[in-house]
C-alpha cells in the first residue's frame, strides 16, 4: 500500500486546516494556554477525520488545548508535522506530539521573532513608510503585495510541516519512543530555562549582624542556588496546579494580591 493509500487527510483538509489556523492565531490568545485554542479551532476538522472515535477524538483535541505559543508563522510547520503524526500513528502519538511542538516552539520561536517580527517589518516597513511620506503609494502597494505573497508562503509551510513529520514518523519506526523521550528532554530544558529569565523576584531584606549586611537572595540564597527564589515558586504553582485545587486565573490572582501585599510591607522590591 502506498503513501497516498494510507493518507487519511486530503490536501484540501490541510489547506482549511492552515487557514484556520492562521484565522485564530491571535483572536482569541489568553494567559492560560496562549494559542492553545486557535490550534483547537485549526486542527479540529482534520483531527475529526483522523479519529472518527469520539472517545479517541476528545483525547486528541484535550492533547491540542495544552500550552503552546510560537511565531505563528513557525506555528505552521511544527502543526503540520503534528498532523502527519497522528495521522500516522493514531492515538498513540498523542504523546510525542505534544513533547515534539513543546520541545520546538522556543527555538523556532526565536528564528521566526527574528527574522518576521523584526527584520522584516523594520526593513519593508521603513521603505513603504519612506514612500508614503514622499506622496508615492508605491510603497503602500509593496506592503501589501508582500503581505498577500507571505499569506501563501506560511500555507506553504503548514504543507512543509505535514510532509516532513510524515516522513519522520515513517523513518524513526519502531523508534518513536526515543524521540518521544528526546522531544520530552528537550522540551524540559527549554521550560526550565524559561524560569530565570521569565520569573523575577526581588527580596528587599537582608540579614545583618554586627557591621556585617548581607541581601538574603543575591548573597544568600542566589549563592546556594542562582535563581533559587523562581524556581522554588514555579515548583508550588506546578504542584498546585497539580492537585487541581485551583485554576490558573486563580493562582494569578493570588500571586497579584501577594506581590502588592509583600511589596507594601517592604518584604519584596520592584
Amino acid at each position: 500500500m502506498n503513501n497516498k493509500e494510507k493518507n487519511i487527510l486530503t490536501k484540501k483538509d490541510i489547506n482549511k486546516a492552515a487557514f484556520r489556523y492562521m484565522f485564530m492565531a491571535c483572536n482569541d490568545f489568553n494567559y492560560e494556554t496562549q494559542q492553545g485554542p486557535a490550534v483547537v479551532f485549526g486542527l479540529e476538522k482534520a483531527l475529526r477525520k483522523i479519529y472518527p472515535n469520539d472517545d479517541d477524538f476528545k483525547k486528541s483535541m484535550n492533547n491540542q488545548f495544552n500550552y503552546f505559543n510560537t511565531t505563528t508563522w513557525m506555528a505552521n510547520i511544527l502543526l503540520g508535522a503534528s498532523l502527519a503524526m497522528e495521522e500516522e500513528g493514531g492515538i498513540k502519538a498523542i504523546d510525542a506530539v505534544q513533547n515534539f511542538k513543546t520541545g520546538m516552539m522556543g527555538p523556532l520561536a526565536g528564528i521566526g521573532d527574528t527574522l518576521i517580527w523584526v527584520l522584516y517589518p523594520t526593513i519593508i516597513g521603513s521603505i513603504s513608510a519612506y514612500m508614503g511620506l514622499q506622496g508615492n503609494p508605491t510603497g503602500a502597494i509593496i506592503w501589501l503585495l508582500l503581505n498577500i505573497f507571505f499569506l501563501f508562503f506560511r500555507l506553504r509551510l503548514f504543507h512543509l510541516g505535514y510532509s516532513s513529520g510524515l516522513k519522520l514518523v515513517t523513518s524513526l519506526g519502531d523508534k518513536i519512543s526515543v524521540f518521544t523521550e528526546a522531544a520530552s528532554i528537550m522540551g524540559l530544558t527549554v521550560i526550565g530555562a524559561l524560569i530565570p529569565s521569565v520569573v523575577k523576584i526581588n527580596v528587599a531584606l537582608a540579614f545583618q549582624t554586627g557591621k556585617v549586611k548581607m541581601g538574603i537572595q543575591s548573597q544568600i540564597l542566589d549563592q546556594i542556588m542562582p535563581a533559587l527564589l523562581p524556581v522554588g515558586l514555579t515548583y508550588a504553582v506546578y504542584k498546585i496546579i497539580s492537585s487541581k485545587k485551583m485554576t490558573v486565573i486563580q493562582i494569578i490572582f493570588v500571586l497579584i494580591i501577594l506581590s502588592l501585599v509583600l511589596s507594601f510591607f517592604g518584604i519584596l522590591k520592584p
